[in-house]
């Protein structure tokens, strides 16, 4: 299992939002390519960058600082999301190396279109499924759907989805641990892999999600952190460490 940096983009900056309230924002950083420089030589294998400026807007306003992070580090995977609506983004970022993209509202609101693109570029997308108590948020969170996250997910498991990032948004940004019932059963209904995002704070919430999948039907991909390992209370090098534990260990 991987524990996945996230670098959120606003305004050419790195920041976190508290439970995607561009309102309630925090800068951690003014120079992204550093960030994802120094998260690589804190031994990362995947790096999460969130083009908020483009979730809000519906397409893509930091493409090219997301192309000099690839640039950058070309050897590291990276999966993008933010304001991804259209196949013609798809194609630039994945032209700009780019290795994932992740997309959910125009996915959540044209189910075909997530069919179509999924197989166009199969295991190159990523579905994102933001949830407020258990209903799909869409439009940079700003609207929720009558859809629940684990309906969405079974029927979209039966695509060439690469996997799905599932994110509690009532728990994001705000260190209170990661909803890991709710990640399993959505990993259980899909049979896709799965990232958890949203809440995770420290080790014992990393032990929490190991704890859950184990003996589980579903597969955790791994876990994406950003508020803590920018705030100090968890160390990204001792939660890596965590996770490379065979998840028979206690």
């Amino acid at each position: 299992m991987l524990l996945i940096p996230a670098i959120d983009l606003k305004d050419g900056r790195c920041v976190r939002l508290k439970q995607g309230r561009m309102s309630d924002v925090t800068v951690f950083s003014d120079d992204p390519v550093a960030m994802a420089r120094h998260w690589a030589d804190q031994g990362c294998r995947r790096l999460h960058l969130v083009d908020l400026d483009g979730a809000f807007a519906g397409e893509p306003r930091n493409r090219d600082l997301i192309a000099a992070i690839t640039a950058a580090l070309p050897e590291l995977p990276v999966q993008v999301g933010g304001g991804i609506r259209s196949e013609s983004v798809i194609e630039g970022y994945l032209d700009a190396g780019v290795s994932q993209v992740i997309v959910g509202t125009r996915a959540i609101e044209e189910p075909a279109f997530l069919e179509a693109i999924a197989a166009a570029y199969p295991g190159k997308v990523i579905l994102g499924l933001d949830a407020r108590d258990g209903r799909l948020a869409t439009a940079g969170w700003d609207e929720t759907s009558s859809r629940t996250a684990v309906e969405f997910a079974e029927w979209a498991g039966r695509l060439p989805i690469a996997a799905i990032v599932y994110t509690d948004i009532e728990r994001d940004g705000m260190l209170t641990g990661v909803n890991a019932a709710a990640t399993v059963a959505l990993a259980e209904a899909a049979g896709v892999p799965v990232i958890a995002s949203g809440g995770v704070s420290d080790l014992v919430d990393l032990e929490a999600l190991r704890t859950a999948f184990r003996g589980s039907s579903g597969t955790l991909l791994g876990a994406i952190t950003g508020r803590a390992i920018y705030a100090g209370t968890l160390d990204f090098r001792a939660g890596q460490a965590l996770l490379d534990r065979d998840p028979s260990d206690a």
